[in-house]
């Protein structure tokens, strides 16, 4: 796959009625980074080569964050961008990644959005965790659960999965919520805070006066 192709596919998903052309992934992450993620998810996708580019992206970030100069030299807006484009490609190939990582890596050091390479990264992962079948969910509390109230808020967050989903939890404490939870599960959001509740009875006594 020549490396032009991937900023012809990000350029018709842009267009509603190209994207019949491409692959669909899983879930829909908007904005630059999900263009480009869903670009490469279906290249990948025709390619065969969807889990050899997550392995890819996960050497390439630890690769990020134990060297702040590298990560500093790729986001350099001074530096040529055939420059980069040869840095880049000579670590993935060090790194023994595939053709398709390389070539798309070529074409957002080309087309100026290494800038948002992680975020890319980022979306194309979470697409990869939809394409698994798994649903993440992260549950905000005003004080860390016990082992009891954590089994009953699985169990009831279960109720949201279709046949052969799969839930990955994570609960964070923020004490400003004051009680009750704040939780995201897939594209779903709910906030049964404390501290929302007090808002809005806040706010319906302020226009009640």
């Amino acid at each position: 796959m020549a490396a032009p192709r991937f900023s012809a596919v990000i350029r018709q998903f842009s267009s509603s009625a190209s994207r019949q052309k491409l692959v669909t992934a899983p879930i829909q992450i908007f904005g630059v980074e999900g263009r480009y993620a869903h670009a490469l998810y279906s290249a990948a996708s025709k390619e065969k080569q969807l889990d050899n580019v997550e392995k890819d992206f996960k050497s390439l970030q630890d690769l990020l964050k134990s060297s702040k100069p590298l990560e500093d030299y790729l986001l350099n807006p001074t530096l040529p961008k055939p420059e980069k484009a040869a840095t880049i490609t000579s670590i993935l190939n060090a790194n023994k990644c595939s053709k398709v990582t390389i070539n798309f890596f070529t074409a957002l050091t080309e087309n100026g959005r290494l800038k948002k390479m992680k975020a890319v990264m980022n979306a194309y992962n979470r697409i990869m965790s939809a394409h698994r079948g798994e649903v993440q969910c992260v549950v905000t509390t005003a004080k860390e659960l016990d082992a009891k109230n954590m089994k009953e808020l699985e169990g009831a967050l279960k109720g949201f999965l279709k046949q052969g989903e799969t839930l990955h939890l994570t609960t964070q404490v923020d004490p400003s919520i004051i009680g009750g939870m704040v939780v995201n599960i897939g594209d779903k959001y709910v906030d049964m805070s404390t501290a929302t509740k007090i808002k809005n009875y806040s706010n319906l006594i302020k226009q009640a006066i």
